[in-house]
């Protein structure tokens, strides 16, 4: 079976560049009929929060990108601290002093002799008395012994990927207070939950290579992987400065509809066009990693205004009743209101205020020849309450009377009418009306 997950840190909010590896792996469950896990890394407490916990699921959950079971790291540290038991037990976790200071001027120092800041292994070298002195005084780490080979992979997006372990540091996995580190963690995770297919930024590249040698060292078999490319802003700037206003949670304040965004993250940076869809199955369907680029990827949040548009002016009226009632628009009324209004839309909110027009009537105030007209164009009013006949029966009578026609005739009594400069189609929206038309 295939078991894909989705690991962040409750450490803040879902932002848009995070969102690509819970779509990608969701879809690659989803399409294969297999597992989609929610894995909490909450292991620093010092920065994971309940608040961004909570906030992530009810993300995930407005996107409908729902998980088959959740899981937090902070439930397993036994499990965590009995496979650093094994790696210790077979040589491959070794115990290490230095601070960041002195690991500081190490890599300085290799750096001025033209070398790669690789750790020497120096904690290798020593005695256990050397290490019992050095307990007294300091806490000590551990790194992972790397095998210095090179580490291949097919990754799934980018193809062929060879590493050589010779210009890596062995990893930190237990820092000297005791807490474990992603890499460990993940490691030990994607062993135990069966994890079949990883699908991440390709800032991660380096640690797939690192933690398939550690997945060896456990007796585990790596799972497959793929890297895809990180985002930019729409002028190739990266996007780390700005993700605090590309949240999800800002998006959804904003009125962005969120198969907007799954509609644009499914797609972007790949062969496939963007579409507006309204289903995620349409999107499950059509996904492949092998479709994207390992080129960077700009993503402009701009094209989500119009992008969410589109989606809304597909929606039926049983997808937004939950909306409709919420504005008061009467039962009977839903369908037909909908069928006016939707296509004009640009988000939910705006329903509240076409149903109040409708509901209240609107008020306008006069701006230029409107003054003049106005008054006219009332004394011609059809009779309520007004019906689809309506709308064409006084633009002919208006235009007869002042030879108006075109924007000078329609703008100045769509404005009387809704208190709008543009909007729904007025032979539809005049029948909803609950009031006549009055000044």
């Amino acid at each position: 079976m295939t078991i894909t997950r989705f690991a962040p840190s409750p450490t803040g909010y879902l932002h848009i560049g995070n969102l690509r590896a819970a779509l990608f792996n969701y879809l690659i469950a989803r399409k294969a009929g297999g597992t989609f896990i929610l894995r909490l890394d909450d292991t620093d407490k010092e920065r994971s929060r309940p608040e961004y916990a909570d906030g992530i699921q009810q993300d995930l959950e407005w996107l409908g990108l729902t998980w088959d079971r959740i899981e937090r790291q902070s439930d397993r540290l036994e499990r965590y601290a009995a496979a650093a038991d094994t790696l210790r037990g077979t040589g491959r976790l070794y115990e290490c002093f230095e601070t960041p200071t002195e690991l500081d001027l190490k890599r300085k120092t290799q750096r001025n002799m033209g070398k790669p800041p690789v750790y020497d292994r120096s904690a290798l070298n020593l005695t256990d008395a050397e290490r019992t002195a050095l307990r007294a005084s300091r806490e000590g780490y551990w790194r992972f012994l790397l095998d210095q080979e090179r580490i291949e992979w097919n990754d799934g997006i980018l193809g062929p990927q060879s590493i050589d372990a010779a210009s890596l540091s062995d990893p930190v996995l237990i820092r000297a207070d005791g807490q474990v580190l992603y890499t460990h963690a993940s490691v030990v995770d994607d062993i135990d939950m069966g994890i079949t297919h990883v699908v991440r930024g390709m800032d991660h590249v380096t640690n797939t290579a690192v933690q398939a040698q550690i997945m060896r060292a456990l007796g585990a078999q790596p799972p497959e992987f793929a890297h895809h490319s990180m985002l930019t802003g729409p002028d190739g700037e990266g996007l780390s400065k700005r993700l605090g206003a590309l949240s999800l949670r800002d998006l959804r304040a904003a009125g962005v509809e969120p198969m907007a965004i799954l509609s644009l993250m499914a797609r972007l940076g790949s062969s496939n066009p963007v579409q507006a869809e309204i289903d995620i199955a349409a999107l499950r369907d059509g996904f492949e990693p092998t479709h994207f680029s390992a080129a960077p990827t700009r993503f402009d949040p701009a094209d989500l205004t119009p992008l969410s548009a589109k989606v809304l002016h597909r929606l039926s009226v049983d997808d937004v009743a939950e909306d409709l009632d919420k504005a008061g628009v009467p039962k009977e009324l839903q369908a037909s209101f909908w069928a006016a209004v939707g296509p004009n839309l640009t988000q939910r909110a705006e329903i509240v205020k076409w149903w109040t027009i409708c509901r209240d009537g609107a008020a306008s105030k006069a701006e230029g020849d409107e003054a003049a007209l106005w008054p006219q164009a009332m004394n011609i009013l059809p009779d309520f309450p007004y019906d689809e006949h309506s709308w064409s029966a006084w633009t002919g009578r208006v235009a007869a009377a002042t030879g108006r026609k075109g924007k000078a005739l329609f703008h100045p009594l769509r404005r009387l009418a809704t208190g709008e400069d543009k909007g729904p189609d007025m032979k539809h929206f005049m029948p909803l009306l609950q009031k006549p038309i009055s000044r």
